[in-house]
């Protein structure tokens, strides 16, 4: 039963006094700049949001809906876009043997499949291995405020777009991959978090957004390429990206307490109520209760593996060649996009069609990864507008497992343990998008070396 303490307790040397302890004192009163007023409290959400200064339960402003819609989109597209260029940065064609002009029409080598020479597989290990290291120290060993991480975010993600769309060689275009994956990882154990301190319609703008991010990222390098712009002009267009999530989340956002994250008119005792309630439990308390969260990160690892194992694996596989409108770089370049649009309508989704029970979409993805496995090895579908049906229910699924996935440890982890719980739980994902990339380079080498 909680106690009817004043909403903010302070954290002491490992114990937590109620403010009317604090009475009398002038001393706590001129360093923790705190009222001291006793308040009726009817719930610890109640309490919670009080010290943060958030909305009241079932609103929120529409200025942090978008800001986090955005945040979504922004953080998550250097990711999408180097995956969307996957088959072309693997190409001779982007590197040492010339600038493609846009259409991506040379083959790769002889072999009756048109394979590169490396499968798109070793660059997804590019874009999530950063990722998924961030994404396993973050959560347990804090460091840096949320200010001082996205400038990390905004710079890598700069970076990533230079390195790429001046790469010479495979190795430099990798290099960039992987400043792309840091800064969406980083992004996301501090943005996901973060929503911890508004209302929880801010994970569902979020989940929305990374789903927006997939059909902007991918559309975009499609259509542009498509009318003329080289792959490499295109990477470099992209620059304008960190500058939106700049300003969407130190000018839109609107953080607790109505200030700026770095406000000099922040004050202490704001800061120091945040870093409670984001960091009161110790490195053992995290541990023990990672299993009491396996119930969200299975099912939902299991959904990423068998989806980037078709993305990454047996996408590329899937070729026409009998297509005059499309080539093989733009088939490629399509099928993202359209399983991207899956993403987005299901990240988009939670509020309409909400699905509780998340393994049913593990088992469902994990048909479509034999029905993409047959198909690359035997080609026994014959149109790709059935392709097209498959990858749009793919992306349908992995969107679906995602939002849901969070939008439930919203609704049923504490909210003293909320916070980590968001950030580990990313690492799920990323774990399973990381074997998928282990899986897909020696399967699409054996499916490459066999006979059409």
């Amino acid at each position: 039963m909680l106690k009817e303490y004043d909403p903010v307790s302070v954290k002491l040397s490992g114990s937590y006094i109620p403010m009317t302890d604090l009475e009398g004192s002038s001393e706590s009163d001129d360093e923790f700049n705190v009222v001291s007023e006793r308040r009726p409290i009817h719930s610890r959400k109640e309490e919670e949001e009080s010290i943060l200064g958030t909305s009241p339960v079932g609103t929120e402003k529409w200025r942090n809906l978008f800001a986090y819609w955005m945040l979504g989109l922004t953080n998550n597209f250097a990711y999408v876009i180097m995956l969307s260029a996957a088959h072309d940065i693997l190409s001779k064609d982007f590197h040492g043997g010339g600038d493609d002009p846009g259409n991506g029409t040379a083959s790769n080598g002889s072999n009756p499949r048109d394979c590169n020479t490396m499968s798109t597989g070793t660059i997804l290990l590019a874009d999530i291995i950063p990722s998924l290291i961030i994404k396993a120290i973050v959560p347990f060993i804090t460091f840096g405020s949320h200010h001082q991480r996205i400038t990390v975010v905004v710079i890598a993600c700069s970076i990533s777009f230079i390195l790429v769309g001046a790469a010479v060689n495979e190795v430099m275009a990798i290099i960039g991959v992987a400043c792309a994956s840091l800064s969406s990882g980083l992004g996301e154990v501090t943005f996901l978090p973060y929503t911890s301190n508004f209302h929880r319609n801010t994970v569902s703008a979020w989940s929305s957004g990374t789903g927006g991010a997939g059909v902007f990222g991918a559309l975009s390098y499609a259509g542009l390429t498509a009318i003329g712009l080289t792959p490499r002009a295109t990477v470099f267009s992209m620059l304008v990206v960190p500058i939106i999530m700049s300003l969407n989340f130190w000018v839109v956002l609107e953080h607790p307490r109505g200030k700026r994250c770095c406000s000099r008119n922040h004050s202490y005792s704001q800061e120091l109520q945040l870093e409670h309630l984001e960091s009161s439990l110790t490195l053992k308390e995290k541990f023990r209760y990672v299993p009491r969260l396996l119930k969200f990160m299975i099912p939902l690892g299991i959904v990423y593996i068998g989806e980037y194992l078709i993305n990454q694996g047996l996408m590329e596989l899937v070729y026409f060649p009998s297509l005059s409108w499309l080539d093989h770089h733009e088939q490629y370049r399509w099928y993202q996009v359209i399983y991207q649009v899956g993403v987005m309508i299901s990240r988009s989704s939670v509020h309409c069609f909400q699905i509780h029970h998340i393994w049913i979409t593990s088992v469902l993805q994990w048909v479509n990864v034999i029905l993409f496995l047959s198909t690359a090895i035997t080609a026994w579908i014959g149109s790709i507008w059935v392709v097209f049906i498959l990858i749009i229910w793919e992306g349908l699924l992995g969107g679906a497992a995602y939002v849901n996935t969070f939008y439930r440890i919203a609704m049923e982890v504490p909210q003293s343990h909320k916070h980590f719980a968001m950030s580990i739980t990313t690492l799920a994902d990323t774990t399973g998008i990381a074997i998928a990339g282990v899986i897909a380079i020696p399967v699409h080498n054996l499916i490459c070396d066999l006979p059409l």
